[in-house]
């Protein structure tokens, strides 16, 4: 569990480090600050540009902090962007 943490987190910061490569991933800046913590507690071992953390996020929405669940919202309203 630790070590799939530790990975989701290196990812998270490498595609934030890097935009040229988030560019052809899902998700967008205000995601990654805001449901990075989340996804590592209850996603952790799942691709975070995957259909499956989207449902993984779903299952969990009640759960999200409420910072994440605004960042989702938003980035549903400008239809993913």
């Amino acid at each position: 569990m630790m070590i799939s943490r530790l990975g989701l987190a290196m990812t998270f910061a490498l595609l934030s480090a890097t935009p040229g490569l988030a560019a052809g991933k899902r998700g967008n800046a205000d995601l990654r600050r805001f449901c990075s913590g989340d996804a590592a507690t209850f996603c952790g071992d799942l691709d975070p540009h995957s259909k499956k953390m989207d449902a993984c996020f779903a299952a969990h929405r009640r759960e999200l902090s409420d910072n994440c669940r605004r960042a989702i919202d938003a980035y549903q309203a400008r239809g993913g962007k």
